[in-house]
């Protein structure tokens, strides 16, 4: 794994990467409508191949799953202004994806926002991350608080419960969201009824029961992987966290984003957010030119790189240590308390 040894300015970053800021109509669209047509005809092929096997339909919901992550990257460049250059464009696109993807798109729009905008800050862990606590703030709690975020920390919870309850549940009346939020409650209810007008259809056609078996493998595997992805983007040994007085954006988005360097199959399901230094740095790059700007710029190349392998050694951190300033786990904390017990 790599680290930045020098800091660009704010300036050098806005021209290395200003370059790739532009999105293309024309590859923006056939993206949009080559995954949709795919998505569309992989949903359906599940939904035939109940009359034949359901292990079948399990086995093509992975890439229909693996489709449905692609159309929320697109519905997440569209929250950026990434995927066309018309605000109304990408706002009504994003919209209506976020049907599909059971994510109100202004809501979400503005949590991610702020992720972006405070990711790596330790004053400021805020809403759109996952609860990280520091050392001092995990001994510092009681025994059941404590439990409470071991058990939200657990990768099962993380990665199975928490998908489900994040996309079919709570983000259909996130409490979060404060009344004074007009456009974002707008959405999250105009999203309802999008999502409601298609169960109806549903079950007029092929029915409930056909769906629920059609649709809850697709939305665990994404929401699952979709979950992972985001985690170990940010979650791994030597990422970036710090006091919001030392704090610094691009800092964030170099040290504290990986490149998460997956099989090309799977940097296509994903729309290119294995590349997510640079994503956070500059948010309004199209996801298909990710890889073209870390490619043609070295600058982008002196990061942590995590393979699918090595990234499977990030689900054993859960605290940020201070004093090491690296991110370790429960087992490695209880060592460190019992050597300096000793």
């Amino acid at each position: 794994m790599n680290t930045t040894q020098t800091a660009p300015t704010v300036r050098t970053w806005n021209q290395i990467l200003g370059p790739y800021k532009r999105p293309d109509l024309g590859r923006s669209l056939f993206q949009l409508l080559s995954t949709s047509l795919l998505f569309f005809a992989s949903w359906a092929l599940m939904a035939w191949s109940l009359g034949v096997s359901y292990w079948l339909t399990l086995l093509l919901a992975l890439p229909t799953a693996g489709l449905l992550i692609r159309l929320f990257i697109i519905q997440h460049d569209c929250g950026h202004g990434a995927f066309f250059r018309s605000h109304k464009l990408n706002n009504t696109v994003g919209f209506l994806l976020g049907i599909l993807t059971l994510t109100p798109y202004h809501y979400w729009r503005r949590c991610h926002a702020v992720h972006h905008a405070t990711s790596g800050d330790l004053d400021r862990r805020e809403m759109g991350d996952i609860t990280t606590l520091t050392v001092q703030e995990y001994l510092a709690l009681s025994p059941w608080r404590r439990l409470r975020y071991r058990t939200y920390r657990n990768m099962f919870v993380l990665l199975v419960v928490g998908p489900f309850f994040e996309f079919a549940l709570r983000q259909r009346l996130p409490l979060d969201a404060p009344l004074s939020w007009k456009r974002e409650w707008v959405s999250i209810l105009g999203t309802n009824l999008g999502i409601a007008a298609i169960l109806f259809a549903l079950a007029k056609t092929i029915g409930l029961g056909a769906f629920a078996l059609v649709h809850t493998p697709v939305l665990l595997i994404s929401g699952g992987l979709g979950i992972w992805l985001f985690y170990v983007q940010h979650q791994f040994e030597d990422t970036y966290w710090e006091h919001n007085e030392g704090w610094d954006y691009y800092r964030a988005g170099i040290e504290g984003s990986s490149y998460y360097d997956l099989p090309a199959v799977l940097h296509w399901f994903t729309g290119n957010i294995g590349y997510h230094h640079v994503h956070h740095l500059s948010s309004r790059i199209p996801n298909y030119r990710l890889r073209e700007c870390l490619e043609e710029n070295p600058e982008l190349k002196q990061v942590t790189r995590i393979t699918v392998r090595e990234s499977l050694k990030c689900a054993r951190l859960k605290l940020w240590d201070e004093k090491q300033r690296r991110l370790i786990g429960f087992r490695e904390l209880r060592g460190m308390r019992q050597a300096h017990a000793a």
